[in-house]
């Protein structure tokens, strides 16, 4: 007799409620798909422009156009997957601690962490994954050296991993909320924070470049997010350099732990609504 719930059905059962709801107002719906569409467009016309001075962005990076736009690409498909499976529920955390609704959520019998995380989606966002997938086919047919099978079959793998290093920074501030209150600046700090790994990291040089390069390499591995699965498909991998690959699986899991234990000491610290 099982005394658990699947994962997997839960999921299944989120996902199609959050279908279901988006559906009922599916003129906001469109709304939101087309607004989180033309700031993609925007951003790439910006990028575009920027390319028609230059030829690679940064001095010797090795970024040229097509390279760079499958960069972007990733960018847009990690982004898009946290915007609509993750952010929604991170920030509605501090609500439910506010609310007195996490009381009903840790007495649910599943991982708390789990249902707060994933039990609400914003199927509108994925709008941006389908346009980061075909940029990066477009960038593809233009390049002169196409990615191994290998690269190729690695990199949906990567972008999970660049999504789970996200969701551990997120997730890691959203349990702050226990402790600081709402804390409605904690979309804004992500925001900021994770600016950096938008850009390759050969832009970071010199003294302070270099220091930010490692810094957010090894202390902090959000660079890891997008530069390691852009460089798996938009550019073919000397021996020297799957050192990062490898390294990436290392930070996952390390952030995943972090953001775990973090995670359940602010549920300890929790203190009922009703108390």
């Amino acid at each position: 007799m099982k005394t658990s719930p699947s994962y997997i059905s839960v999921v299944s059962t989120f996902a199609r409620n959050s279908m279901v709801r988006d559906m009922s107002f599916r003129g906001n719906f469109l709304l939101h798909s087309g607004a989180a569409l033309m700031w993609t467009i925007m951003n790439l016309l910006f990028y575009m422009l920027i390319f028609s001075y230059t030829q690679e962005i940064g001095r010797d990076t090795g970024w040229s156009k097509y390279p760079y736009f499958i960069f972007l690409g990733t960018t847009m498909l990690v982004s898009s997957l946290m915007q609509a499976f993750v952010m929604p529920n991170a920030q509605e955390f501090s609500e439910m601690i506010r609310t007195g609704r996490l009381d009903f959520a840790m007495l649910k019998p599943i991982d708390t962490q789990f249902l707060i995380s994933f039990h609400r989606m914003d199927w509108a966002s994925l709008s941006n994954f389908v346009f980061g997938g075909c940029l990066i086919g477009w960038s593809l047919s233009q390049l002169d050296v196409l990615p191994g099978l290998g690269q190729m079959i690695l990199y949906p793998l990567y972008v999970l991993v660049g999504v789970a290093i996200l969701y551990s920074v997120l997730i890691s501030l959203a349990a702050t909320s226990v402790w600081m209150g709402r804390n409605q600046s904690m979309a804004d700090f992500f925001f900021y924070i994770t600016t950096f790994s938008r850009y390759p990291m050969e832009i970071y040089k010199g003294a302070w470049g270099g220091s930010l390069r490692w810094f957010f390499t090894f202390a902090f591995p959000i660079l890891v997010a997008i530069n390691v699965p852009a460089r798996l498909m938009a550019k073919p991998l000397h021996p020297q350099q799957w050192w990062l690959v490898i390294f990436a699986l290392f930070a996952t899991g390390a952030c995943l732990i972090i953001s775990r234990v973090i995670f359940v000491r602010s549920l300890k610290s929790y203190r009922s609504a009703s108390s």
